[in-house]
């Protein structure tokens, strides 16, 4: 067994262990917009689901010399998102906005994605995602030695392709996520099998 004490690790050590012990993780790619209306896009894989009722979501933006960045600023102005779900069909696609473009600049239409317009947000998303969804902020916290910024999303809206839900369920199979390992290293869907919780 190796014994590793936290503290005499480094940021890329730790970043290292913990991306690769905590996987796969899903992968969220969110747009939202700046005060001066430019629509940014980007992949979060610190991503999660904190509560079903209320429906909340939650990324965790890492920050650059204690800098906030983009997503997580225009977010907390203007108090509302967009989540999609990343998958196989738009992965690649999605994988290029993690490109560092000038502020003025929208990965969304530098890279091609259709716009689509929100129901209950000013945000757009993107019609490439299967399933997207409108958010507005329910908290915010900066987190560690000013190191993130833990960003909690309350869902308003849901938008999922017709091919992938049948009312009730999402089928998983058809969605076909995809989540993120450590390094360069992603994952598909693989054998799935079901267990039946205890009492």
């Amino acid at each position: 067994m190796v014994e590793l004490q936290a503290t005499n690790l480094s940021k890329r050590e730790h970043y290292h262990l913990l991306t690769r012990a905590v996987a796969p993780r899903p992968i969220a790619f969110v747009t939202s917009q700046s005060k001066e209306g430019v629509l940014n896009g980007a992949p979060f894989s610190y991503f999660t689901i904190v509560s079903a009722e209320p429906p909340l979501l939650m990324i965790s933006v890492q920050r650059k010399d204690k800098q906030m960045k983009d997503t997580a600023r225009h977010i907390i102005d203007s108090g509302e998102c967009v989540i999609h779900i990343v998958d196989e069909t738009n992965v690649e696609k999605i994988n290029q906005t993690a490109s560092a473009l000038p502020r003025d600049e929208s990965e969304v239409d530098t890279f091609g994605f259709t716009r689509v317009k929100s129901q209950h947000v000013k945000v757009d998303g993107v019609k490439e995602a299967r399933i997207r969804m409108e958010c507005v902020l329910d908290t915010h916290t900066i987190v560690g030695d000013e190191s993130a910024d833990l960003i909690v999303f309350r869902v308003v809206h849901y938008h999922l392709v017709d091919a992938i839900f049948d009312g009730t369920v999402i089928d998983n199979e058809q969605l076909r996520p995809v989540t993120r390992l450590g390094g360069q290293s992603y994952s598909k869907l693989g054998e799935m099998f079901e267990l039946v919780r205890p009492n």
